[in-house]
């Protein structure tokens, strides 16, 4: 790390409100030349403001940001701001109709485009970054993880000082957030800085060299990451608030029955019965093809489902929910075939659905949490001519809202002004208000901090074990498999292990998912290709 002289990129005492709400105070922030830092804190905490000023996309109320020591330009000078930084967001900025070499490239070009030499160079950033995917291919086609490595090719291409890395793996596997890592080692290595903003606190020791905690809209820890564990990260995040462990004392096996001790059976459910019978499910999708899965779920009973994330995890639950088409096998809820594609068919017979891209799915934007919040039984709500009464729909939302300690300004605040976790709290509200037979929540832990993981865990929890329904938990986030009674691993879209005593070992999960099976002397033997 180079430390002579001034720090290439600093914020000095800078605050920002919007409307009544004070977003920073006072915050100061250095990220020196051929440095890693890391940015963590709860959602709300502050993380997005900043990424929005170091951007140029906001003007700070009050201090001062400066660049190797000199004032920042001007935000209006878009060209002076993005030769200093370039930032790849959580949400994807891709345009779908567009290329893969026009996008790596969207606003970096003169006005005579060589498109030889567009591909060419696109490809040698690919290649540089270990990623196989074809600069002439069209980007609504790609998947969400091929569409971060996309993003990321695009902030690399700039060949900007300083890159802002907002939350880049989470929609990467285990392998290709590998090679990533080493991306930004050898972009530190060169002289670049990296901002890192993560809520994987494994990921922030691996790859940051020091680290700066934001709660509350203020900077309340400044430390290198070798002087410090998860533990001192967690409580600098919450400040002083305990956190329970999710779903701690709802998680029960029911995989061979109720067992001795194990306390009444929830009222409704048939733990000798699967409610969810899939046979020989087969799909190709962009999230990964599936090749002849079949799988039970029970009432009461939590189903992990993991693996890399081509390798059909996303498509799964997709397919079971009938949120894309399959192309072969049956999907049956207590007996009825399942339509496949027809999500409103799905949420009819009791399929409730929790989507990997919360503003994709999740919810809709400009209406309020208590309207989304509400939106899976507005028939019960509406009166006999078919209106609905603002007042009863807020009443209905209030309870399932207050469980999930969602943080708004009423009822009606647009889901859009949220935070990202509350945005995903809206988005399983909305599922568990109709009491679905059966829940399908892909990776719904997503870019949320510690505290809001541990409550929307709870929350699928406390749907399987006090209201008797089946979970089926697709992730590639091991830390969301701790309220599983069984775990499936998925390795190239067939069914390679199934793990069936919890607490289970997060070690032999890696293994597994890597499409490893162990021995009985303990070795290990790859799965076939």
């Amino acid at each position: 790390m180079t430390t002579s002289g001034p720090a290439l990129i600093e914020m000095t005492g800078v605050e920002k409100r919007f409307g009544t709400t004070r977003a920073l105070r006072g915050v100061d922030l250095a990220l020196n030349a051929g440095e890693c830092l890391g940015l963590v804190g709860r959602n709300g905490a502050g993380k997005s403001t900043v990424v929005s000023i170091l951007s140029g996309l906001a003007e700070p109320d009050a201090g001062e940001i400066r660049f190797a020591g000199a004032p920042a330009p001007r935000t209006s000078d878009v060209t002076r701001w993005r030769e200093w930084i370039a930032t790849v967001y959580q949400h994807s900025m891709i345009v779908g109709d567009l290329s893969v070499a026009e996008n790596v490239f969207l606003g970096n070009t003169a006005p005579v485009v060589n498109w030889r030499e567009l591909r060419a160079r696109t490809r040698d950033i690919m290649r540089d970054l270990g990623f196989d995917i074809a600069p002439e291919a069209q980007c609504r086609k790609l998947g969400v993880e091929q569409l971060q490595i996309v993003e990321i090719a695009r902030a690399l291409a700039r060949g900007a000082r300083c890159v802002l890395l907002d939350e880049p793996t989470a929609a990467l596997e285990r392998g290709a957030a590998s090679r990533l890592f080493e991306r930004v080692r050898q972009l530190t290595a060169g002289g670049v800085a990296v901002l890192y903003i993560s809520h994987h606190l494994e990921e922030v020791f691996e790859i940051c060299e020091r680290v700066e905690v934001l709660r509350d809209g203020e900077m309340v820890l400044t430390a290198p990451t070798r002087e410090l564990a998860s533990d001192d990260l967690v409580a600098a995040m919450v400040g002083g608030v305990q956190v329970k462990a999710a779903a701690a004392g709802h998680r029960r096996s029911v995989a061979a029955g109720p067992a001795a001790g194990d306390g009444p059976t929830p009222a409704g459910s048939q733990p000798d019965t699967a409610i969810l019978t899939v046979r020989d499910l087969t799909a190709d999708s962009p999230t990964g093809r599936l090749s002849r899965v079949s799988l039970d779920v029970r009432a009461g009973e939590i189903v992990g489902v993991t693996g890399l994330l081509s390798a059909g995890v996303a498509t799964i639950g997709r397919a079971i929910a009938s949120a894309e088409p399959y192309t072969g096998g049956e999907v049956r809820l207590r007996g009825t075939l399942v339509p496949p594609g027809r999500r409103d068919a799905a949420q009819h017979v009791g399929i409730g659905y929790i989507p990997e891209d919360r503003r994709a799915e999740g919810f809709v934007a400009h209406l309020g949490v208590a309207e989304n919040a509400t939106m899976t039984i507005m028939d019960r709500l509406s009166g006999r001519l078919g209106l609905m009464r603002p007042g009863r729909r807020d009443a209905a939302a209030a309870p399932i809202t207050d469980r999930l300690s969602l943080v708004s300004s009423g009822p009606g605040q647009p889901v859009e002004e949220l935070s990202g976790g509350n945005q995903q709290k809206v988005t399983v509200a909305r599922t568990l208000a109709h009491d679905p037979s059966l829940i399908v929540a892909i990776t719904p832990t997503r870019g949320v901090d510690v505290a809001s993981k541990a409550l929307l865990l709870d929350a699928l929890a406390g749907a399987a074990s006090n209201g008797g329904a089946g979970v089926l938990l697709c992730s590639d986030e091991l830390s969301d498999l701790v309220i599983c009674d069984r775990v499936i691993v998925l390795v190239r879209g067939e069914v390679f292990a199934e793990f069936t005593e919890p607490p289970f070992d997060r070690d032999e999960l890696i293994v597994a998912t890597e499409g490893i099976a162990r021995t009985a002397h303990g070795t290990t033997e790859e799965a076939a290709q």
